[in-house]
């Protein structure tokens, strides 16, 4: 890269198909780290790249996510940051879910993070090390119409990145969250409206990915707790 002083790594992103998962590990790889991509279906995009390691797991499997990890400690014990990305916008009012599909939206959208977590942060814990990086939502800040269980699940992510966190610390580990407004990404393709249609309506994939690239790279004593992360003018645009 241009100029760039940190040493490679070896990065765990999670929902790498699209998104901001996608262009998280198209940055990442620019920044020469090696990224471990999970997804369920890697058909999307799997860059052909030395330095990407296509996974196939589902974030809603909590047998796959333990196997997957145990998988990347056994094949990559240097790995040293995880970005928890995965999750699926359930937007609707309360009375539309089943209890069914209430749990499917917890599970993929909270659990899935806190499984993960509990998978990699005692390994990260041991060697001194790590950074864990959970994606969140502007729907971790504040409720809406339509947005009771992914709000909740969202509530429940950032309160659960803040107490580990503070488990976390003492033992070298940084725990941080990003919290964006609407971004343009196929995650409004299965939703009833979408961000507005100028530059200015939406943030890009690539925004998030220089953030946390930042987040990365900072001195080890220092820790971008959270960051939000918006639009510059919020338009939201029913589709008809």
């Amino acid at each position: 890269g241009g100029g760039m002083t940190t040493t490679s790594r070896t990065l765990l992103i999670t929902g790498t198909s699209s998104g901001i998962g996608r262009a998280l590990t198209e940055r990442l790889i620019k920044d020469g780290h090696r990224v471990i991509g999970f997804a369920r279906n890697h058909e999307k995009f799997c860059p052909e790249e030395s330095l990407y390691v296509p996974m196939t797991v589902d974030m809603i499997e909590p047998a796959e996510i333990r196997n997957g990890i145990e998988r990347v400690l056994r094949d990559y014990p240097k790995i040293d940051g995880v970005i928890s990305n995965a999750g699926a916008g359930t937007m609707g009012t309360l009375e539309q879910f089943s209890f069914a599909q209430i749990r499917d939206a917890l599970d993929v959208n909270l659990l899935s993070h806190v499984y993960l977590a509990r998978c990699v942060i005692p390994y990260f814990k041991r060697e001194g090390r790590g950074d864990f990086i959970f994606i969140g939502s502007e729907a971790s800040l504040s409720g809406s119409k339509k947005g009771t269980l992914y709000c909740a699940a969202k509530f429940g992510l950032r309160g659960f990145a803040q107490s580990l966190r503070q488990e976390c610390s003492r033992n070298g580990v940084r725990v941080m969250a990003v919290y964006p407004g609407m971004v343009r990404t196929p995650f409004f393709d299965s939703l009833s409206f979408e961000p507005g249609p100028e530059s200015d309506n939406a943030l890009r994939p690539e925004d998030i990915a220089e953030v946390i690239s930042t987040m990365l790279s900072l001195p080890k004593g220092s820790v971008i707790d959270e960051v939000e992360l918006n639009p510059l003018k919020k338009v939201i645009s029913p589709k008809r």
